[in-house]
């Protein structure tokens, strides 16, 4: 599953004015259930907040990908936001977080989880990619570049192991 199955142009949002872990996730939550997932926002917060309790999913270097489960939905969901400032996000560098990509998984789906988020730490742990995504003025370049990642072979087949 390649990113532009899993996120879409309205789940993609720049210069977000938040200031809490909390204030992310809501914002978060809303891009998520905006979507005709039947979801509400504060059950997508609420799977957000639940895996987030049990450590901060802040990678360092300003990363973080908030991420939990559903009992709603046939498919994973995205929502990615870039904030105006870094947020204290709890990551493991300590830094404050500027880039969020919230992953929403259907709870049948352990495995795709598991690699959709392999996925999503490789796309992060790429400081070219990182710096494309944080020169990106609006929100449809920014989607552009994220939908199309990767920009080479992928690392793996859903499906296969």
């Amino acid at each position: 599953m390649g990113m532009d199955e899993i996120l879409v142009r309205d789940r993609v949002a720049v210069q977000v004015d938040v200031g809490s872990k909390k204030g992310v996730l809501e914002a978060l939550a809303r891009l998520i259930a905006d979507q005709p997932e039947k979801l509400t926002s504060d059950e997508v917060f609420h799977s957000l907040m639940t895996r987030e309790r049990l450590g901060s999913t802040g990678l360092g270097r300003g990363v973080a990908i908030p991420h939990g489960r559903t009992a709603h939905g046939d498919q994973p969901c995205g929502a990615f936001i870039y904030t105006k400032t870094g947020v204290d996000f709890d990551a493991i560098d300590e830094q404050p977080v500027d880039l969020f990509f919230a992953l929403l998984v259907p709870d049948r789906c352990h495995d795709e989880h598991l690699r959709i988020l392999a996925e999503l730490a490789e796309m992060f742990s790429d400081e070219e990619f990182v710096s494309r995504i944080r020169a990106c003025a609006g929100a449809d370049t920014l989607f552009e570049l994220l939908s199309a990642w990767p920009d080479r072979p992928r690392s793996y087949v859903v499906g296969h192991n």
